[in-house]
Protein backbone atom coordinates (compact mmCIF):
# COMPACT_ATOMS: atom_id res chain seq x y z
CA UNK A 1 0.00 0.00 0.00
CA UNK A 2 1.23 3.48 -1.04
CA UNK A 3 2.21 5.98 2.02
CA UNK A 4 -0.51 8.22 0.52
CA UNK A 5 -3.43 5.58 0.60
CA UNK A 6 -3.13 5.32 4.14
CA UNK A 7 -6.68 6.74 5.43
CA UNK A 8 -4.63 9.25 7.89
CA UNK A 9 -3.03 10.87 5.45
CA UNK A 10 -6.05 10.83 3.12
CA UNK A 11 -8.07 12.91 5.87
CA UNK A 12 -5.53 15.55 6.77
CA UNK A 13 -4.74 16.19 2.73
CA UNK A 14 -8.60 16.54 2.42
CA UNK A 15 -8.41 19.12 5.42
CA UNK A 16 -6.09 20.82 3.90
CA UNK A 17 -7.23 21.21 0.75
CA UNK A 18 -10.80 22.24 2.27
CA UNK A 19 -8.73 25.28 4.24
CA UNK A 20 -6.71 26.20 0.70
CA UNK A 21 -10.72 27.04 -1.03
CA UNK A 22 -12.30 28.72 2.38
CA UNK A 23 -9.05 30.57 2.48
CA UNK A 24 -10.35 31.73 -1.26
CA UNK A 25 -13.76 31.79 -0.67
CA UNK A 26 -13.13 34.45 2.66
CA UNK A 27 -10.64 36.46 0.88
CA UNK A 28 -13.32 36.98 -2.03
CA UNK A 29 -15.93 38.05 0.93
CA UNK A 30 -13.45 40.57 2.17
CA UNK A 31 -12.71 41.61 -1.08
CA UNK A 32 -16.54 42.29 -1.90
CA UNK A 33 -17.59 43.57 1.02
CA UNK A 34 -18.24 47.76 -0.76
CA UNK A 35 -19.88 45.27 -3.65
CA UNK A 36 -23.76 46.25 -3.74
CA UNK A 37 -25.98 42.89 -3.18
CA UNK A 38 -22.75 40.49 -2.25
CA UNK A 39 -23.98 38.25 0.21
CA UNK A 40 -21.03 36.43 1.88
CA UNK A 41 -19.83 32.57 1.36
CA UNK A 42 -18.56 29.92 3.51
CA UNK A 43 -17.60 26.43 2.87
CA UNK A 44 -19.46 23.10 4.80
CA UNK A 45 -16.97 21.48 6.58
CA UNK A 46 -16.43 18.09 5.12
CA UNK A 47 -17.46 15.16 7.25
CA UNK A 48 -15.67 11.58 7.35
CA UNK A 49 -16.77 8.30 7.57
CA UNK A 50 -15.35 7.19 10.94
CA UNK A 51 -12.10 4.64 9.89
CA UNK A 52 -12.33 4.94 6.39
CA UNK A 53 -10.33 8.36 5.80
CA UNK A 54 -13.28 9.26 3.27
CA UNK A 55 -15.15 12.19 2.79
CA UNK A 56 -18.90 11.21 3.78
CA UNK A 57 -21.55 11.35 0.83
CA UNK A 58 -20.66 13.12 -2.46
CA UNK A 59 -21.18 17.06 -2.33
CA UNK A 60 -23.71 18.32 -5.12
CA UNK A 61 -22.74 21.49 -6.57
CA UNK A 62 -24.39 24.55 -8.46
CA UNK A 63 -22.07 26.62 -10.99
CA UNK A 64 -21.90 30.09 -11.04
CA UNK A 65 -23.46 32.35 -14.08
CA UNK A 66 -22.55 35.47 -15.46
CA UNK A 67 -25.14 37.58 -15.88
CA UNK A 68 -23.36 40.20 -17.28
CA UNK A 69 -20.41 40.27 -19.76
CA UNK A 70 -18.17 43.03 -17.02
CA UNK A 71 -18.76 40.23 -14.42
CA UNK A 72 -15.32 38.65 -13.09
CA UNK A 73 -15.07 34.91 -13.88
CA UNK A 74 -15.59 32.48 -11.08
CA UNK A 75 -12.19 31.75 -11.43
CA UNK A 76 -10.91 27.80 -11.10
CA UNK A 77 -13.36 26.93 -7.99
CA UNK A 78 -12.81 23.30 -6.77
CA UNK A 79 -15.97 22.10 -6.93
CA UNK A 80 -15.48 19.11 -3.94
CA UNK A 81 -16.55 21.61 -1.05
CA UNK A 82 -20.20 22.68 -0.69
CA UNK A 83 -21.22 26.17 0.28
CA UNK A 84 -22.62 27.45 3.65
CA UNK A 85 -25.52 29.25 2.54
CA UNK A 86 -26.58 29.97 6.79
CA UNK A 87 -25.98 33.55 6.68
CA UNK A 88 -26.63 35.71 10.19
CA UNK A 89 -25.27 39.29 8.92
CA UNK A 90 -27.20 42.46 8.50
CA UNK A 91 -27.63 43.90 5.39
CA UNK A 92 -26.75 47.13 4.78
CA UNK A 93 -28.73 49.69 2.13
CA UNK A 94 -26.63 48.66 -0.79
CA UNK A 95 -27.86 45.26 0.27
CA UNK A 96 -23.90 43.92 0.96
CA UNK A 97 -24.16 42.24 4.59
CA UNK A 98 -20.29 41.48 4.54
CA UNK A 99 -19.12 41.85 7.98
CA UNK A 100 -15.56 42.29 7.61
CA UNK A 101 -14.81 41.78 11.60
CA UNK A 102 -16.41 38.15 11.21
CA UNK A 103 -14.68 37.37 7.69
CA UNK A 104 -10.76 38.68 9.64
CA UNK A 105 -11.70 36.40 12.62
CA UNK A 106 -12.88 33.28 9.93
CA UNK A 107 -9.78 33.74 8.06
CA UNK A 108 -7.10 33.47 10.95
CA UNK A 109 -8.53 30.79 12.25
CA UNK A 110 -8.70 28.83 9.05
CA UNK A 111 -4.81 29.73 8.89
CA UNK A 112 -4.77 28.06 12.60
CA UNK A 113 -6.24 24.74 11.48
CA UNK A 114 -4.41 24.66 7.94
CA UNK A 115 -1.23 25.16 10.34
CA UNK A 116 -2.12 22.48 12.64
CA UNK A 117 -3.53 20.23 10.08
CA UNK A 118 -0.16 20.67 8.00
CA UNK A 119 1.92 20.25 11.14
CA UNK A 120 0.07 16.60 11.52
CA UNK A 121 0.77 16.06 8.01
CA UNK A 122 4.42 16.34 7.90
CA UNK A 123 4.79 14.89 11.50
CA UNK A 124 2.78 11.24 10.18
CA UNK A 125 5.24 11.64 6.95
CA UNK A 126 8.37 11.97 9.33
CA UNK A 127 7.08 9.01 12.07
CA UNK A 128 6.43 6.63 8.79
CA UNK A 129 10.03 7.26 7.50
CA UNK A 130 11.43 6.90 11.19
CA UNK A 131 9.34 3.56 11.38
CA UNK A 132 10.69 2.21 7.83
CA UNK A 133 14.17 2.97 8.96
CA UNK A 134 14.45 6.41 6.62
CA UNK A 135 14.41 9.30 8.59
Amino acid sequence: MPINDLPTLSILRTKMQWHQERQRVLAENVSNANTPNFKPRDLVEPKFEPGSGKIDGAVATLPMTRTSASHLGTGDADPTFGQNRRTGFLTRPAGNSVNLEDEMLKTSANQMDYAAATSLYSKSLHLLKTAIGKG
